[in-house]
């Protein structure tokens, strides 16, 4: 077994670990520094919207030898307007020019055609009427708004609202996060953008669930026991799936950081910007979100109920009591001690399943008699 899959084993056996829900106040500051800069960077420059969306036109000429620099010039010089030029792979432009109409098109066409020294029947123009890219754009709007409802519905059926809310508030986190990033570095949105920000808001929440699910497992009568809070079950519950949920971003990552560097980048195929971005900073932000904000949010809020604050109460003053005693005591995953049970208490389905014998042997016993 490789190390990295030692490494998976012992997070899931609750052997190794990091305590994230501890912590979880310096993830909080992080994402609120990260949010905060993207809304700046939103409210300073604003979205660079598409023709699709707030309409214009796009011009196709057939291969020429202008630079892309000089047909940026040409076509703003034409139109009055800033222009968006991409060079295609063999060797022609695609002018993209937002808010003119039909009769400026044909005007603006004859111009490019003398400039460029090119036939101007062999330019291609396309047009997109503003009222058709405001419709594109309130359709976008609300099958956002409808999925981001549905969601929220099926959490609180499938789990409870809490954890609806948790995974609420990460959406609109990695949301944000990746709209803030094309405001900043100038990206245009397109439909291409929307369906890359759907895809990374489901492949988000696919992972918050994986560990909700087994968070809700783990934690079947809690209350039972004075051996965990919920606090550390829910941090097992992230230590169990964290390689999992590092391999599976990583691996996701790899395809979408070609299309994003080498094919928008060193290839200069600009089109793949608008949804490899989107898919790239939203992968990584949901990521980050399931592990560093959902679920310790879950934590935070599950923690104020009576009947909870009440367990860890109890735990809490186990421990202090069995340390008052010099007795030695179970340790979990990120190193806090285990209170001991007693033998007669009723069982609780809680805590890592499997656990190693080496770890559960001799539980319950002073350390004076173990063997």
């Amino acid at each position: 077994m490789s190390k990295l899959g030692k490494l998976g084993a012992r997070l899931h056996h609750g052997e190794v670990g990091y305590d994230f829900v501890k912590n979880r106040k310096i993830w909080y500051g992080i994402s609120i520094l990260i949010t905060i800069t993207a809304i700046v960077g939103l409210a300073v420059r604003g979205l660079h919207m598409g023709i699709e969306f707030q309409g214009g036109a796009v011009f196709t000429t057939p291969k020429t030898s202008v630079s892309v620099s000089q047909a940026e010039e040409y076509a703003e010089e034409a139109s009055g307007h800033d222009a968006i030029v991409q060079q295609l792979g063999n060797g022609s432009l695609r002018i993209q020019i937002a808010g003119i109409d039909t009769g400026q098109a044909d005007r603006i066409n004859a111009a490019l055609a003398e400039d460029m020294k090119v036939d101007a029947e062999k330019i291609n123009a396309e047009l997109v009427g503003p009222s058709w890219g405001e419709q594109i754009a309130n359709k976008a709007w609300q099958g956002l708004g409808i999925f981001l409802v549905l969601v929220v519905i099926y959490l609180a059926i499938a789990f409870e609202w809490r954890m609806a809310i948790a995974a609420f508030v990460a959406l609109i986190h990695d949301i944000t996060i990746t709209v803030g990033i094309y405001a900043l570095v100038g990206f245009e949105v397109t439909p291409g953008t929307v369906i890359g920000l759907l895809t990374i808001l489901g492949y988000s929440l696919y992972d918050t669930v994986v560990v909700f699910d087994s968070l809700k497992e783990q934690t079947k009568d809690i209350t039972k026991q004075t051996r965990w809070t919920y606090s550390d079950i829910a941090n097992r519950s992230i230590n169990s799936t964290l390689v999992r949920s590092v391999n599976t971003t990583v691996v996701a990552l790899l395809p979408v950081a070609g299309l994003l560097f080498i094919g928008g980048g060193v290839l200069g195929a600009g089109m793949l910007n608008d949804i490899s971005l989107s898919l790239f900073v939203g992968l990584a932000a949901g990521a980050y979100s399931s592990i560093f904000i959902a679920t310790p949010l879950v934590a935070d809020l599950k923690e104020r109920e009576p009947q909870l604050k009440a367990l860890r109460k109890r735990v809490l003053a186990k421990r202090a009591q069995s340390a008052d005693q010099g007795e030695t005591m179970a340790v979990d995953g990120v190193g806090e001690p285990l209170a001991d049970e007693p033998e007669d208490a009723a069982p609780a389905v809680v805590g890592p399943r499997n656990q190693p014998a080496s770890r559960t042997r001799g539980r319950g016993r002073p350390s004076g008699k173990r063997r």
